[in-house]
């Protein structure tokens, strides 16, 4: 198993400058990594930067929140698509999934999946500030609106993956979506726990220190 092939390389900051951008993606380089994942400000830089590898430039959007207006997600994916990136790591409308508006968090997702074609959508549910059954239902959401990821965290709330959220949402999803462990996993063995869970991808800040 290769884990750098695993690494979505991160850096969210919102003090990152484009110079912390290309060591970033330098970085991934050196490294073997699948992806950088950038704030869609820095995906022109990102993009320059790893052209000619097969490295990949998500960008996320609705980000760290995910409470703007669907057409602004919208809109932010489009451009970050336009602008070279491959995947878009999008965060659900968490008020609404506690409001149970159900069908405008599905709209939304599907929304924002036809808007960017065949890129992969990876959907953030940022599973800290849900309850068990909030999880499973944004899960669900997520397959029925044709996601291609679940992900647990964005990084910026008040918790990150766990173990026990990875399996929830492999249970819920099956073979139909592809998990995304993000947000606090720091160490070799945390990310070799997840992706024995069945993971297919890993967020972190600490791709290099992960893979020593």
């Amino acid at each position: 198993m290769d884990l750098a092939k695993y690494i979505d390389h991160t850096n969210l900051k919102p003090t990152a400058t484009i110079e912390d951008i290309v060591a970033l993606c330098k970085q991934a380089i050196v490294n073997g990594f699948y992806a950088v994942c950038v704030n869609g400000c820095h995906v022109p830089a990102a993009r320059d930067t790893l052209k000619g590898t097969p490295i990949k430039v998500a960008a996320v959007i609705g980000f760290p929140l995910g409470a703007m207006a669907t057409k602004a997600k919208i809109c932010e994916a489009m451009d970050c698509i336009e602008n070279g990136a491959d995947e878009i790591d999008m965060v659900i409308n968490l008020g609404w999934i506690k409001s149970k508006r159900l069908d405008d968090v599905r709209d939304e997702i599907k929304a924002i999946k036809k808007a960017i074609g065949p890129k992969i959508l990876k959907v953030i549910i940022e599973t800290c500030y849900l309850t068990e059954a909030e999880k499973e239902q944004a899960c669900l959401l997520a397959v029925e609106a044709n996601a291609d990821f679940v992900k647990t965290s964005t990084g910026f709330g008040n918790g990150g993956a766990t173990l026990a959220d990875v399996q929830l949402m492999k249970r819920v999803v099956a073979d139909q979506l592809k998990v995304k462990a993000s947000g606090g996993i720091k160490t070799k063995e945390q990310a070799l726990k997840y992706i024995a869970l069945g993971v297919s991808r890993i967020g972190t800040s600490s791709g290099p220190e992960l893979i020593k």
